[in-house]
């Protein structure tokens, strides 16, 4: 456990990307709000939401993207071994992911406290998330955080297995079986039903085990992959 947590101060080498950008973008999203709200004149529309969220979990992942193609290289230069580095991986993401999902259960506190930044704007308590209490609320804002990252850890262990090429077949090769999909549930009008399904799971489900059982899959085919990836 001592050489996971080495190699985990190792990643931790470019926290700017993994938490000092991302705690920046938390800070600037009631500012970011208004300029959304003045830009289409809802300053004063009464109660509204604004989904910033979904670019904050891109800026926090972003950096585990970095550490594969640029750590991971230096880590087995200094003798790590892949099974050790990815153990740290996964310890970096998870403690990252809790660590701004307790942020944003406090800047929900104020938004709450504060009647919506004053213009009754919800960026951070949203309705779709259906949070019920201070530990429901920063496991539902931790368990997108850690899936996202987990599709970032994949994508850097695959560009260091097969570089550009596979980069762009796994890009061409995710979108043509999300089209496949949407055109078949479409076809089989399937779509009624999964929305039913989703809004009826509670904010644990989908927001938290949901994201957690993703994370667990992708990290596991990251690790088949990183196996046999290259420097």
């Amino acid at each position: 456990m001592t050489r996971v947590r080495d190699v985990a101060r190792i990643q931790l080498v470019h926290w700017p990307a993994l938490l000092a950008y991302p705690l920046g973008f938390v800070a600037a999203m009631p500012l970011l709000g208004l300029a959304i709200d003045v830009s289409n004149g809802e300053t004063a529309g009464g109660p509204h939401e604004i989904y910033l969220l979904p670019a904050l979990w891109g800026m926090a992942a972003a950096g585990h993207l970095q550490s594969m193609t640029q750590v991971f290289p230096f880590a087995l230069g200094l003798g790590v071994t892949r099974r050790t580095f990815a153990a740290a991986t996964a310890l970096v993401v998870t403690a990252q992911a809790l660590f701004l999902g307790l942020v944003l259960v406090a800047f929900g506190a104020v938004e709450r406290a504060t009647g919506g930044w004053g213009r009754e704007a919800r960026l951070f308590g949203l309705g779709v998330v259906r949070q019920d209490g201070p530990v429901t609320q920063w496991l539902a804002y931790t368990g997108p955080i850690v899936a996202v990252s987990a599709i970032c850890v994949l994508a850097g262990v695959v560009f260091q297995r097969w570089r550009q090429t596979g980069m762009y077949l796994a890009v061409l090769g995710s979108a043509a079986v999300l089209a496949g999909f949407g055109a078949l549930a479409k076809a089989q009008r399937w779509w009624p039903s999964i929305g039913a399904f989703l809004g009826a799971q509670p904010s644990l489900t989908l927001f938290a085990a949901g994201p957690l059982a993703i994370a667990v899959a992708l990290g596991g085919l990251a690790w088949l992959v990183l196996r046999r990836a290259t420097v």
